[in-house]
């Protein structure tokens, strides 16, 4: 299995769809929003095994100070693989130079992105508005 990452922001609806379900992720329900938003994240890379896209993060940012990671997944079958890991590394790469880099991160996945060098806010708490159920 050879994955290969790519600086795109162009998918199909199907693409999209199906990794977004993989992880049970409520938005994947949209794919057609999905598409639309992911050509107009700052920041969007993708891991593919051949041509099945298996992971993807994307950023938004004010383009000096901070940089906002909206999504980060990976498909589980390719769970275990530094997948993940590579991509928070790419984003880390691209904006090194910036004073913040925020992620709102499930509890469960705390460990993982402390692993990535965040750490969680203790003088704050994500808030959401939100149509979606995960």
């Amino acid at each position: 299995m050879n994955i290969t990452y790519k600086d795109i922001h162009d998918f199909t609806q199907d693409e999209l769809q199906a990794l977004f379900l993989s992880v049970e992720w409520s938005s994947g329900h949209y794919p057609e929003k999905l598409v639309i938003a992911m050509q107009h994240f700052e920041t969007v890379y993708s891991a593919w095994d051949g041509d099945r896209l298996v992971g993807l993060i994307c950023a938004m940012d004010d383009s000096i100070m901070t940089a906002y990671i909206h999504y980060l997944l990976v498909h589980p079958d390719y769970h275990g693989m530094k997948i993940g890991r590579t991509l928070v590394d790419m984003i880390k790469q691209k904006y090194c130079d910036y004073l913040r880099l925020v992620i709102v991160a499930y509890n469960d996945e705390k460990h993982f992105y402390e692993h990535c060098g965040f750490k969680a806010a203790e003088e704050s708490s994500p808030m959401f508005i939100t149509s979606l159920w995960t």
